[in-house]
C-alpha cells in the first residue's frame, strides 16, 4: 500500500471505494445506535414508566442522554485527537453498550436515569468519533461520494426506531428497548477492528485537560437543563432559570479563557481564527435549531389535527427526510465533481426558510398531502446544509484538530436543537393556550394545554366537537407560530453561509501543485 506524508509526518494511505464502504459500515452502525436510542426509548416510554412508577420523572430519562451526549461530545473528539481516533470510537461503542445493559436491568426510575446517563457518554463518542474518522478516511473533495451512506442513518433512525420499539414494547419486554443494541453494537465493534486501519499517530505526551472539561460540562449542564426547564418544570422569569443561565455565561467565558492558556485544551480557541469554521459552527446551530423543531412539532399538527396514528410517527416525517436525503447525495455528487460548496448552504438557507414559511400556512383544513409536499420542501433545504457544514467545519482545520473541529460542530448543532425546541416549544405552549382560552374560556383553555403531553388523537376525538374544533385550531395556530418564528432563524442561516469563502476542498487537483500543500505527493511505503 501506498501512502502520501501530511505536514506532521502522519502516514496517510490511498484507498480503493470498497475499502472506504467497509470501514464505513461499522461507523454507520455507531451513528444508527446513537440516533436509533431515543426513537425507540420514546415509543417504549409508557410501558416502562407503568412498571417502574415514578411519572414526576419522566422527563429525565431522556434529559439525562441528552445532557450526557453534549458535555462528552468536545472531550471524546479531543481524546480521540491525542490517542487516536480507532480506540477512542471502540471505547464509546463498549460505554454506549454498557449503559445499553444497565438500563435493561434497571429496577427504578433512578437507575434508569443513572444508567441513560451513561448511554448519553458513550452517544457523544459515536457521533463524533464517525466523524472524524470520516474527515480521516476521506479527503473533503472525495467526501460527496459517501455522503448518501451518512444521511441515510437519520431517515433510518426515524422510521426504523417507533416500528421496533413498538414491536419489542408488545412482543418482548420494554426491556429489549436497549438489550437490542448489544448485537448491533457488538458486529460495529467486529466491522471496525476488523476492517479499519487509520494512520498509526506517535503516542501524545499531552496531559488531558480536565479543568477545562469541567468547565465545558458544567456550562453545557446549566445551559442544557435553563433550556428544558424553561417554561415547563419552571418560569423564564424565576429564579432557578434566570440563576442556570447566569452559571451557564460565567462557565462558559471561564472556559474561553482557561482554553486560551491550556496546553492541550479540550476546544482550541485558535479553530476560531478560521472564518469559515466559525461560520459552519453557526450554520450547524441555526440547521439544528430548525431541524430540531420541525421534527417535535410536525408530529403534534398530524396527530392533533389530521388525526394521524402517534405509533407510525416516523412514517410521518418520511417526505422531509427523503427531501433531505435525495438533496444530500446529489449535492455530495456535485461537490465531488466540481470541488465547489459555497453556494450550497447559501441555496440551503433559502429552500429551508422557503420550507418553514410554507409550513407557517398549515391550516386545520390542510390535507396531508399539502404538509408531506411542505415537508419535501424542507427536507431539500435541510440537505443543503446538513453534511457540508461538517464538510467546511472539517477543511478548516488541521488535520491533527480533525476530532476537536467535528466535536466543536456537532456540539453547536445539538445546542442549536435543545434551544431550538424549548424556545419553539415556549412559543408552542403559549400560543396553544392562547387559542384554547379564546375559544373555551380561560380556565378550560389553561386546563386543557396543561395536559397537552396526554392529549392523543383517541382522547381528542372522544371530547365535544366544540373542544375538539378548539384544540384542532389552537393547535394549528401554535404550529403556524412555530414555523413563522422559525423561518426567522433559518434567513440568518442565509447571512453566515453568504461569508463563506470558497477555498479549495483537501484531496483536490487543486491544491496537488500549490508550494503551501499540507501533504507530500511521493510514495511512501509503510
Amino acid at each position: 500500500m501506498s501512502t502520501s506524508l501530511t505536514k506532521s509526518g502522519t502516514a496517510e494511505p490511498s484507498r480503493s471505494k470498497r475499502q472506504v464502504y467497509i470501514v464505513m459500515s461499522g461507523l454507520m452502525i455507531g451513528m444508527l445506535l446513537a440516533m436509533l436510542d431515543n426513537m425507540v426509548v420514546g415509543t417504549a416510554m409508557p410501558t416502562i414508566v407503568g412498571e417502574l412508577g415514578g411519572v414526576a420523572h419522566l422527563s429525565w430519562v431522556v434529559t439525562a442522554y441528552t445532557l450526557a451526549t453534549a458535555a462528552a461530545t468536545p472531550i471524546w473528539g479531543k481524546l480521540g485527537d491525542m490517542y487516536g481516533r480507532k480506540g477512542m470510537f471502540m471505547a464509546a461503542v463498549v460505554v454506549f453498550l454498557a449503559g445499553s445493559a444497565l438500563a435493561g436491568m434497571a429496577h427504578s426510575m433512578t437507575q434508569l436515569i443513572a444508567f441513560r446517563g451513561v448511554q448519553g457518554l458513550g452517544a457523544g463518542g459515536l457521533m463524533v468519533g464517525a466523524m472524524a474518522i470520516i474527515g480521516d478516511l476521506v479527503p473533503p473533495r472525495e467526501r460527496g461520494r459517501y455522503q448518501g451512506l451518512m444521511a441515510a442513518v437519520m431517515p433510518l433512525a426515524f422510521i426504523g426506531g417507533p416500528l421496533l420499539g413498538g414491536l419489542v414494547t408488545d412482543h418482548l419486554s420494554w426491556r429489549w428497548a436497549f438489550y437490542v443494541n448489544l448485537p448491533l453494537g457488538a458486529l460495529a465493534l467486529v466491522v471496525t477492528a476488523l476492517t479499519m486501519h487509520l494512520p498509526k499517530r506517535p503516542r501524545s505526551t499531552a496531559r488531558i485537560d480536565y479543568i477545562g472539561a469541567v468547565l465545558l460540562t458544567a456550562g453545557i449542564v446549566c445551559l442544557s437543563l435553563m433550556t428544558s426547564w424553561g417554561g415547563t418544570e419552571y418560569a423564564w422569569a424565576s429564579a432557578v432559570i434566570i440563576g442556570l443561565g447566569a452559571g451557564a455565561a460565567v462557565l462558559l467565558v471561564l472556559f474561553v479563557l482557561w482554553e486560551m492558556r491550556a496546553e492541550s485544551p479540550i476546544l482550541p480557541m485558535s479553530l476560531f481564527r478560521s472564518r469559515n469554521f466559525t461560520l459552519a459552527s453557526v450554520l450547524g446551530f441555526l440547521v439544528g435549531f430548525g431541524m430540531f423543531g420541525a421534527v417535535t412539532f410536525l408530529p403534534q399538527f398530524q396527530q392533533l389535527v389530521q388525526g394521524a396514528s402517534a405509533t407510525n410517527s416516523g412514517l410521518l416525517l418520511l417526505p422531509m427526510m427523503m427531501g433531505m436525503l435525495v438533496t444530500t447525495m446529489t449535492v455530495g455528487q456535485l461537490v465531488t465533481r466540481t470541488g465547489r460548496y459555497r453556494v450550497y448552504p447559501i441555496v440551503g438557507g433559502v429552500v429551508m426558510t422557503a420550507g418553514m414559511l410554507l409550513l407557517s400556512r398549515l391550516t386545520v383544513d390542510s390535507t396531508q398531502l399539502t404538509t408531506g409536499l411542505f415537508m419535501l420542501v424542507l427536507g431539500a433545504g435541510m440537505g443543503f446544509l446538513m453534511q457540508n457544514t461538517m464538510l467546511i467545519a472539517q477543511n478548516s482545520v488541521e488535520l491533527k484538530d480533525m476530532g476537536a473541529a467535528s466535536g466543536a460542530a456537532t456540539l453547536f448543532r445539538t445546542i442549536g436543537g435543545s434551544l431550538g425546541v424549548s424556545i419553539l416549544g415556549a412559543i408552542y405552549s403559549s400560543r396553544l393556550t392562547g387559542g384554547l382560552s379564546d375559544r373555551l374560556g380561560e380556565k378550560a383553555g389553561e386546563s386543557i394545554s396543561g395536559s397537552g403531553g396526554r392529549l392523543t388523537p383517541a382522547l381528542l376525538k372522544r371530547m365535544p366537537t366544540e373542544v375538539r374544533d378548539a384544540v384542532e385550531h389552537a393547535v394549528a395556530s401554535g404550529v403556524h407560530n412555530v414555523f413563522l418564528w422559525a423561518s426567522a432563524f433559518t434567513l440568518l442561516a442565509i447571512v453566515a453561509a453568504w461569508f463563506i469563502r470558497e477555498t479549495p476542498l483537501r484531496g483536490g487537483p487543486a491544491e496537488r501543485p500549490a508550494a503551501e500543500d499540507r501533504t507530500v505527493t511521493e510514495p511512501v511505503a509503510i
